[in-house]
C-alpha cells in the first residue's frame, strides 16, 4: 500500500516542516488538494504555496484538482513537475483530451470519482490514465466520515484488470487503520490520509506504518 498524506490536515503555520516530516517518516507521495471555491465550497492553496511544498518535499507530489477550469489549473501547477495531476470526471467536458494534455507535460494523468459516480464512467478512459482516485467522502473538507465504497472499488478493480492493469486505484477520505485492510482487499493501491496521519497520537511514522498492509 502506497501512502499519500494529505497536507490539507497539516499545520499551515509550519507547512514546510510538516511536509519534510512526512517525507522523512516514509510516505510515498505528498497529496495536495487544490480547491477553487466553486466546484467545492472550500478554497485552498495556489501555486506559490505548492511551490514551497515542492521545495520541502523529498517525495513526489500528487495534486488533486477540485476545480471548475481544469486546464487553467493544470497549467498553473505543471511547472512544479508533480507525479500525478488528477481531475474530477464530473466537471470535465473533455476528459480524454485533458488526460492526453497532462501526459504531454510529462505528468501522469488521473481521474477522480465522487462517491456517487459509478466506476463504469471511466471505462473508456482507462487506457489513457495512470490512476483513478475514488472519493470515500464528499470532496471539499478534511476530517469527514468514511463512506462505504468497497463494492465500487471492486467493480473498478475488475475493469482495470481487464483494460489497463497498470492503472492504480487510490482512495481518499476517512482512511485509517480500521478500514485500510478491506480497502486493500477491494483493490486499492494508494491511500490518502490527512487527519489520521497529521493528528495521530503516536506521530507521523507510526501512522504511516499502520497503513502498510
Amino acid at each position: 500500500m502506497y501512502v499519500a498524506p494529505s497536507i490539507l490536515s497539516a499545520d499551515f503555520g509550519h507547512l514546510a516542516r510538516d511536509v519534510a516530516a512526512i517525507c522523512d517518516a516514509g510516505c510515498d507521495f505528498v497529496h495536495v488538494d487544490v480547491m477553487d471555491g466553486h466546484f467545492v465550497p472550500n478554497l485552498t492553496i495556489g501555486p506559490v504555496v505548492v511551490s514551497s511544498i515542492a521545495k520541502a518535499a523529498t517525495k513526489p507530489l500528487d495534486i488533486h484538482l477540485m476545480v471548475e477550469n481544469n486546464t487553467f489549473f493544470v497549467d498553473l501547477f505543471a511547472p512544479l513537475a508533480p507525479e500525478y495531476i488528477s481531475f474530477h470526471i464530473e466537471e470535465e467536458k473533455h476528459p480524454h483530451r485533458l488526460a492526453q494534455y497532462i501526459r504531454s507535460l510529462g505528468i501522469k494523468p488521473a481521474v477522480v470519482l465522487n462517491p456517487h459516480t459509478p466506476p463504469e464512467t471511466v471505462e473508456f478512459l482507462l487506457p489513457y490514465i495512470d490512476m483513478v482516485l475514488v472519493m470515500s467522502v464528499n470532496p471539499g473538507f478534511g476530517g469527514q466520515k468514511f463512506i462505504d465504497v468497497y463494492e465500487k472499488i471492486r467493480r473498478l478493480d475488475a475493469l482495470r484488470k481487464r483494460i489497463n492493469p497498470r492503472c492504480l486505484i487510490e482512495v481518499d477520505g476517512g482512511v485509517n487503520d480500521g478500514n485500510i485492510r478491506p480497502l486493500k482487499e477491494a483493490g486499492v493501491d494508494v491511500c490518502v490520509a490527512g487527519s489520521y496521519v497529521f493528528k495521530h497520537p503516536d506521530g507521523f511514522k507510526n501512522a504511516i506504518d499502520s497503513l502498510r498492509v
